[in-house]
C-alpha cells in the first residue's frame, strides 16, 4: 500500500517584504470572493485600485520589521517547522506537505507532489482553529477546484475546525504559564476579525446571529460553524485551563478593514478602555493563529503596546502562538491518526 498524504495549509505570506511582493500578496488574498464577499466589479476596483496600491507600501514596511534575513516571515518559518516535526512524528507511512492558501508554497504544487507520490489518500488540515468561510471555506474551494481537474483522485478528507482540541488548548496554556498570568491586571483573547455580514451568512436559520448580545456565548446546532462562537469557546477553554476568572479576561477581535461593522468588541477599543481604567499590565493570547505572524508579533506587541503605553499603561505581553510546541505537534499527530 502507498503512503497517506497530509496537507497542512496556512493563510500565506508575501514572498519578500518588498512593496511589489506585498502588493502581489494583497491582490491574491483580497481578490478571493470569500474574503471580500462583495460584487466582483466593486471588489476589483477596491482591491486593485485602492487597497493594494495604498496599503502595499505601508504593509511592506511592517513586514520588513518582522522579516528575518535567513528564515523569512515568522509564519512561513514556523509552518515549515510544523511540517517537518509532524513528518518526523508520523514516520515513513505518511507524506506531509505544506502549502499556503495565498502565494508560496502553493496548494497546486503541494497537491502535485502528493499526486506524484501516488498516496492512497489526502487529509487536508487547514491551520485555522476556528472555521470561517474566508479561511477554511476558501481552502476547501481551492483544493477541490484543483483536484476536480484530475482524471482520478484518492480519498480526500478535511479537518473542519479544531477550536476545542484539548491538546491545542493545553499548548496555549502551556505557553502562558511562564508569564504567570495571575501577575497581569487583565487578559485579552484577541482573535482575527471578520465582517459581521459573514457571521450572519453562517446562520442558516436567520434567527440567531446578532439577535442577542449573548448569541455567541454557547455552542449550539445553530451556531456550531460560527467563527465568533467557536472563538468564544476556545477562549473559555483556555481560561478554564489556566483558572482565569471570567471578570479578568475579555474576548475581542483585531485587524478590521474598511468601514463596515466587524465582529466586536474591537481589540483596539478594549486596550484603550483598560488603560483608562488604570490597568497597567495586559497579557494577550491570539488563539486564531497557530504560528506567529504580522498580526501577533507586530500588531499586538508593537501597535497595541504603543497605544496602551500612550494612554498610561505599562506593558502588553504577547503569549506566543503554538509555533513548534511539542503539545501542538501532539495535537496534529492525533488529528491525523484519528480522522
Amino acid at each position: 500500500m502507498g503512503k497517506k498524504g497530509v496537507l497542512l495549509i496556512n493563510l500565506g505570506t508575501p514572498d519578500s517584504p518588498s512593496t511589489s511582493d506585498v502588493r502581489k500578496y494583497l491582490r491574491e488574498f483580497l481578490m478571493d470572493p470569500r474574503v471580500i464577499d462583495i460584487n466582483p466589479v466593486s471588489r476589483t476596483l477596491l482591491v486593485k485600485g485602492v487597497i493594494a496600491p495604498t496599503r502595499g507600501p505601508k504593509s511592506a514596511k511592517l513586514y520588513q520589521k518582522i522579516w528575518d534575513p535567513k528564515t523569512g516571515s515568522p509564519l512561513l518559518h514556523y509552518s515549515k517547522l510544523q511540517k517537518s516535526l509532524l513528518q518526523e512524528r508520523l514516520g515513513d507511512g505518511y507524506m506531509v506537505e505544506l502549502a499556503m492558501r495565498y502565494q508560496s508554497p502553493s496548494i497546486e504544487s503541494a497537491l502535485a507532489r502528493l499526486k506524484t507520490a501516488l498516496v492512497d489518500e489526502i487529509q487536508v488540515i487547514p491551520l485555522f482553529p476556528q472555521y470561517a468561510s474566508a479561511s477554511t471555506g476558501s481552502v476547501y474551494d481551492k483544493v477541490m477546484g484543483l483536484i476536480a481537474k484530475w482524471p482520478t483522485s484518492p480519498n480526500i478528507s478535511f479537518i473542519n475546525s479544531f477550536h476545542d482540541n484539548e491538546l491545542m488548548i493545553a499548548a496555549f496554556a502551556d505557553n502562558a504559564w511562564k508569564y504567570n498570568p495571575d501577575s497581569f491586571d487583565h487578559i485579552l483573547f484577541s482573535f482575527h476579525g471578520l465582517p459581521q455580514r459573514q457571521l450572519i451568512k453562517s446562520d442558516h436559520t436567520h434567527k440567531h446571529c446578532l439577535k442577542a448580545d449573548d448569541c455567541c456565548q454557547t455552542i449550539t446546532d445553530v451556531n456550531k460553524f460560527c467563527y465568533s462562537a467557536q472563538s468564544h469557546h476556545t477562549a473559555r477553554l483556555i481560561a478554564e485551563k489556566l483558572n482565569i476568572p471570567k471578570e479578568k479576561y475579555t474576548i475581542c477581535f483585531q485587524s478590521r478593514l474598511g468601514s463596515d461593522p466587524w465582529v466586536q468588541p474591537y481589540t483596539s477599543e478594549i486596550v484603550a478602555k483598560l488603560a483608562k481604567e488604570g490597568k497597567k499590565r495586559l497579557l494577550v493570547f491570539c488563539p486564531a493563529f497557530v504560528a506567529d505572524c504580522l498580526e501577533t508579533v507586530y500588531e499586538v506587541t508593537v501597535e497595541y503596546g504603543d497605544e496602551f503605553k500612550a494612554l498610561g499603561g505599562q506593558h502588553v505581553q504577547l503569549v506566543e502562538s503554538l509555533n513548534d510546541s511539542k503539545l501542538w505537534i501532539d495535537a496534529l499527530e492525533k488529528m491525523v491518526k484519528e480522522n
